[in-house]
């Protein structure tokens, strides 16, 4: 599934251009949905918070029951060097993955030392921003003793499609989901924050979602800043009241909501604020 341009894929040593299979049919990941990955971004010359995304894919790949073939340190060197093939200041997605090759038939577990790993390079715009509509999922998030919610797992992405796709057929570009306890969760592929009376309101993370990297990078931003950032269980009714709503994820970093369902949000100065915050920071760390 290629997102935009030109795409480099490192695999069994090399790099290759284009949508390289990496995958066999009979391996584990294939048959029994044992793959991983991490995103994160280039930009402007940086790559953000590099270091815990490529951490992050090594503790996935623990929680799916194989060892990682590589660590942390090489990943990031890998992809540096992917980097460096592209124009200076290409707006890339950098998508390390990991999978099993063996398992047990009978268990259906994967082998812990079969793990095998590629690294994908592609070519992705970075939001330029604009109306960005969001409404509410029918579908929910699992709760941590419903499925591996712990990694960053392949296998749990069918779920977010569908709340994806239900709310692009309303004329949403995404949805807030929520666990089964009626908490929002975060939407298709983002975390989600809500601002009230000039304080910052974010779920607290309980298992059912991910708790992002830049999720808790613009959390610290925003705190350093002078902003007060409040972890807590959030309903509905709180984005139905919110001054502000804005998401955080990897692929777009920073996206004001311009619309909740049919409410037009009345300021977005809290999301550019912490999109400011955040690109600051970005070219402080170089």
């Amino acid at each position: 599934m290629a997102l935009g341009g030109k795409i480099l894929t490192w695999y069994n040593g090399e790099w290759v251009e284009g949508n390289v299979p990496i995958m066999g049919s009979a391996d584990h990941a294939s048959w029994l949905g044992s793959a991983v990955f991490d995103g994160a971004r280039a930009f402007e010359g940086v790559m953000p918070d590099l270091d815990l995304h490529a951490q992050r894919i090594v503790r996935s790949a623990r929680a799916m029951g194989y060892e990682a073939p590589v660590d942390a340190e090489t990943i990031q060197a890998i992809i540096r060097e992917g980097v460096a093939r592209f124009p200076a200041g290409a707006e890339l997605y950098l998508r390390p993955m990991m999978w099993s090759t063996e398992g047990d038939a009978t268990m259906l577990g994967a082998d812990p030392a079969s793990g095998a790993y590629a690294i994908c390079i592609e070519e992705l715009p970075m939001s330029k921003g604009g109306e960005y509509p969001i409404g509410l999922s029918p579908y929910r998030r699992p709760r941590p003793d419903m499925a591996l919610t712990e990694a960053k797992a392949a296998c749990l992405y069918p779920n977010n499609a569908r709340i994806a796709q239900e709310a692009l057929k309303r004329g949403f570009k995404t949805a807030l989901s929520l666990d089964i306890d009626d908490n929002v969760a975060e939407t298709s592929s983002t975390n989600v924050f809500m601002v009230r009376d000039g304080e910052v309101f974010t779920p607290a993370p309980n298992g059912t979602f991910l708790n992002g990297i830049t999720r808790q990078r613009t959390i610290a931003l925003l705190r350093a800043d002078g902003v007060q950032v409040t972890e807590t269980a959030l309903k509905v009714a709180d984005f139905e009241q919110a001054d502000e709503i804005f998401l955080t994820g990897n692929a777009f970093k920073i996206t004001p909501v311009t619309r909740f369902e049919d409410r037009e949000m009345p300021s977005t100065a809290f999301g550019e604020r912490a999109k400011q915050l955040y690109w600051d920071f970005a070219h402080s760390e170089g």
